[in-house]
């Protein structure tokens, strides 16, 4: 079985452009791309580093949107996305070893088909799984 490929993390920040230009410091040359998911509630800079992205997420919603409801609202990081080639075959696979998703998913993601899972029981983490849309988003990321 190939291991899994760790798509993306995600920082949750107060202010996106303070932010961007700290990571735009730390990963020099690092390609950026910007994305609004409005039905989430989010803003989301995402820097493709050699091995993964970075993705930035600020809330633009000031109360329990959708986003700020899977991902609670404290800054730092926040969650571990793994990229799937077949979502709906990786959540029948943890379905029938008793994890599902969390609900109102699967859903479309800043750059692709998205599932959050319950945080994970002894870390706390937050992991999403990711179909990446075909679209050139992972670029600069090497395989």
């Amino acid at each position: 079985m190939k291991p899994p490929r760790i798509d993306h993390i995600g920082i949750v920040v107060e202010e996106l452009e303070p932010a961007i230009a700290a990571f735009t410091r730390l990963l020099p040359g690092a390609p950026l791309r910007r994305r609004s998911v409005p039905d989430a509630g989010l803003e989301v800079a995402e820097f493709a580093a050699e091995n993964l992205i970075v993705e930035l997420l600020r809330y633009t919603d000031d109360g329990d949107g959708f986003g700020r409801a899977v991902m609670g609202s404290a800054p730092g990081v926040n969650h571990l996305s793994l990229s799937v080639p077949d979502l709906d075959a990786a959540l029948a696979q943890l379905g029938a070893a008793g994890v599902a998703p969390l609900p109102g998913f699967p859903r479309r993601g800043a750059h692709g088909r998205i599932a959050f899972l319950p945080p994970e029981g002894v870390t706390g983490l937050r992991v999403e799984l990711c179909q990446p849309d075909d679209d050139g988003a992972h670029a600069g990321v090497a395989e």
